[in-house]
């Protein structure tokens, strides 16, 4: 899913709003079976309404039957969306960034959780979530191979859409470069002040790190 991707399921949501079709509640269904709470609790927490809740419920159902994704399945599913490259990985970093707690699924309301933050959160909060991404162990901190590692990954999953055709050591320089500005304190590794102060204060960063293009 690039930001294509985003744009599409977001104007879904914007054209099913503004039609005032129905939604079938199939999806209240679905959560009352296993937790009466859920449809609540997402449309409390999310920045979704409960219209929007069920039109992205039945996408995510008909992706995904069991209700739940699995990391070989999220794969799969990215793989079609860049079939011109090799999503293998990224999408790899991106399921554990969508699983936030780590029990190797990704339910509808993670999935949620993590759609709400990207397509309507605050740029702050789409930093907290990239910044998450990018800390590849969840150790509160950026190293420069984790963000090396994410970094061959975005351009793996590019693949020949990328132009001009990529030396191998460009992920590298980049890298180099953007963690030069990044490590404010020159200790090594990147925390979240230091990664959110570097990204809101550079517009370059912004764009080459593609925060919001590529992240899910």
């Amino acid at each position: 899913m690039n930001v294509r991707r985003v744009e599409s399921i977001s104007a879904q949501l914007e054209e099913a709003s503004s039609t005032g079709d129905t939604v079938e509640d199939e999806m209240e269904m679905a959560t009352v079976r296993h937790r009466p709470e859920a449809l609540e609790l997402l449309e409390a927490q999310s920045k979704f309404t409960k219209k929007e809740l069920q039109i992205l419920y039945r996408g995510f159902k008909n992706e995904c039957p069991s209700g739940v994704v699995n990391e070989e399945t999220f794969k799969e599913i990215y793989s079609q969306f860049f079939p011109q490259g090799d999503s293998t990985t990224y999408a790899h970093f991106l399921f554990n960034a969508f699983d936030t707690d780590h029990n190797g699924s990704v339910s509808f309301e993670d999935f949620v959780m993590g759609l709400s933050i990207l397509l309507r959160g605050t740029v702050q909060e789409k930093l907290n979530w990239a910044f998450n991404l990018y800390d590849i162990n969840k150790d509160g901190y950026i190293t420069k191979e984790e963000m090396l590692d994410i970094m061959k990954a975005i351009y793996d999953m590019m693949g020949k859409c990328t132009y001009p055709v990529l030396k191998e050591d460009t992920p590298r320089q980049h890298v180099e470069t953007f963690f030069q500005k990044m490590d404010k304190n020159k200790d090594g590794v990147v925390t979240i002040d230091e990664f959110i102060e570097s990204c809101q204060k550079d517009e370059n960063i912004m764009r080459s790190m593609q925060l919001f293009e590529n992240v899910i």
